[in-house]
This record gives structure tokens, sequence and C-alpha cells, in this order.
């Protein structure tokens, strides 16, 4: 009989849960998904339009350096091509950054609930995980840089995943400053940022004065292309250059390339999105804590964090009833069956929730 050997971490490996219409069995397409924190208005309709007129390319092979992207990315981000690094999708990133720098000696610090992907990719690749429970990373802070190992990795979402937090760009720089006198690298995702309406924390500017951070972006959250799967992140040019190894050819296809360009020259849109956000999301606030059966997390993008006396569980199915569907915060680290997350709409939508969450008996 064949033995198939497989690499003991794939055996050990246990996928994360995500929220999403296909995170259900036989999903309907008159459920409203609130379950997938995207850009509630969407791509912009010049992206769609311009698109049409790229299909007859699909039978050639995409640029495996993405370098029409990374020119436009140059000119929106103000940071060398050298230094940009392109992906199918954050996830990918996440994964390839971790198999170059995580080995069975690395100690990788994490504050949690946040984004479950980078432990599941640390564990993958034989890194010890050293989480840090925290629903405010920002009281907290002076305990967690006391956690920085030497020669590690420390990972941070900001705003975070799911709470909805978001630190300082001075409180930020502390974290990488310290963990630069410890050797120790510092991955920041920053999928979200752009979708804050009051602030802009990113350290896209402070690239330039340390050698040890890397920064995550997407093209999935802020301009609606979840669908099509890019991401890219930002770096050194020595930390560019390993990472440009280890990606696979061709990684990112065609149309998503195209796609991620064309929705930079549409880059006024976010001004939109972070008006259109900052509105619902006070709108939502307002409204929900007329429920005396949960509370919300305050929160500085496009998502918010509840916590609910309801099991997560049961109250997602209820509302699946009424064709809405929530996220269950039940599978991230450092929350229970008390928790879930909705993504900030239209209004129209959020009406609909709002309403749905009005019915529900307890």
């Amino acid at each position: 009989m064949l033995k198939i050997t497989p690499n003991p971490n794939t055996v050990k490996h246990i996928p994360a849960a995500h929220g999403g219409i296909f995170s259900i069995k036989n999903p309907d397409e008159k459920i409203v998904d609130f379950s997938s924190n995207v850009n509630p208005l969407g791509c912009h309709p010049g992206v769609k339009k311009y698109l049409k007129n790229q299909l007859n390319q699909i039978h050639v092979y995409p640029d495996s350096e993405s370098t029409r992207l990374r020119s436009n990315l140059k000119w929106f981000t103000g940071i060398n091509t050298s230094q940009i690094l392109i992906g199918n999708g954050a996830t990918e990133i996440i994964y390839n950054f971790c198999s170059t720098f995580v080995n069975k000696k690395s100690k990788v610090l994490i504050p949690c609930p946040t984004f479950s992907e980078y432990e599941k990719a640390v564990n993958f690749f034989g890194g010890k995980t050293i989480p840090f429970r925290t629903l405010n990373l920002n009281l907290d802070l002076q305990k967690f840089m006391k956690k920085i190992p030497t020669k590690g990795i420390v990972f941070i979402c900001n705003p975070n995943n799911p709470t909805g937090e978001i630190l300082s760009k001075k409180n930020m720089e502390q974290i990488v400053k310290l963990a630069e006198k410890k050797s120790t690298l510092v991955f920041v995702d920053e999928t979200f940022i752009e979708l804050v309406p009051d602030s802009n924390p990113s350290l896209v500017k402070s690239l330039k004065s340390y050698q040890n951070l890397f920064i995550l972006r997407s093209f999935t959250k802020s301009f609606g292309l979840a669908g099509l799967r890019i991401g890219y992140g930002l770096g050194s040019k020595k930390i560019i250059e390993i990472l440009q190894k280890v990606k696979i050819p061709w990684n990112v296809n065609y149309i998503a390339q195209t796609a991620a360009s064309a929705a930079l020259c549409y880059s006024n849109f976010l001004e939109k999105s972070r008006k259109n956000i900052k509105k619902e999301n006070l709108f939502l606030m307002n409204s929900l804590s007329k429920f005396e059966w949960l509370s919300c997390f305050s929160s500085s993008t496009n998502f918010i964090l509840i916590k609910t006396k309801i099991n997560s569980k049961l109250l997602q199915k209820k509302l699946l009833k009424k064709n809405i569907l929530v996220r269950d915060c039940s599978t991230f680290c450092g929350l229970d069956e008390n928790y879930i997350r909705i993504a900030v709409k239209n209004r129209v939508q959020n009406k609909l929730l709002v309403k749905a969450l009005g019915e529900i008996k307890w």
C-alpha cells in the first residue's frame, strides 16, 4: 500500500473560518451580507466599465512582475517600485512572508482577537506564537511592548479586525522602534486604514526610517475588489527582494492587475466611501444602543464588534431566517460565543439589519 507522508505542519493545519456569503451552505441571493467587511459602496463603476474593454487580453499570460501596477502604486503611495510587492490577495502575502521569515526558532507576538490568518500562517511554518489577549491594545500597549521577542516577528492589524480599534502613528512607531532594537520584524496590516474617516495613522511614510517594517495593503476592502484577489506589500528594498523570490510566477492574473490600476485612477472614491462609513457607522451605533441585549464596541472603520447576550451561532441562525448574514466571532482567538461582527453598509441595508435585530426574541 502506498504510504503518503505529508509535512507534519500540513497535517496539524486547520483552515481559518471567515465570513462572506460562501461561508454558509446554500447561500441565497436574497441574503444581505453583513459578515464581509468590504467597502459598502463596492468598487467604482468606472472600474467595471474599463474592464469590459480588457477581456480580449485574457488569453495572454499576465506580467509576473506586475510592472504597470507597481508603477501606479509608486504614484499612489510615494514608495519606490523596488519596495512594492504584489500578491494574490493579502492572505497570499501573509503566507509568503511567514514561509520566508518564520522557522522553528521564531517567536511571533500577535495581539488577539485579530485576523486569524497570522496565527495560522505562523503555525503552518513551524513558528511559536505568543498570543496577547486584549480588547484595548491602546490601554495595554506598555504590557504588549514588554512581550516583543528578540529576533522574532510582531503582527499588528491597524485598524484591528474584528474590534475596529486603531492605534495612533505615535504608538505604532513606539512598537516598531523597540522591535528594531531587538532585531525583530514588524508586520503591520493596514488593509482597512483607507476606510478610516477621521484619521490616517499609516506608517507608509515611516518606511524610510525603519528597515524592520513591512506594511500590508489590499484592494479588497478599500476598493471593493474582493472577488479578484489582489493585495500589495510595502517594505525595505531588502525585504521586498527576498519576498519577490518566494512568490509563484504569474501569481496575479491580468484582470486583477488591470482592475487595481483602474481603481487607483478613481482613488478620490475613497473620500466618498469614508464619508458614507462615518455617517452609517453613527446611524448603526445610535440605533443599536437601544437594544438592551447587546453592546457595541467603538469602531474607527467599516465594521462593528458587538457583544451579545444571545449565543452568536444562534443569533446568526435567527438572522439568516430574515435573510441577514452576520459574522459569528466565536472563531476568533480571545472571543467566545457572545460576539458577532457586522459590516457598515448603506442606509437601506443598515435599516434592514436594525429591523431584524429588533424582532429577535431573547
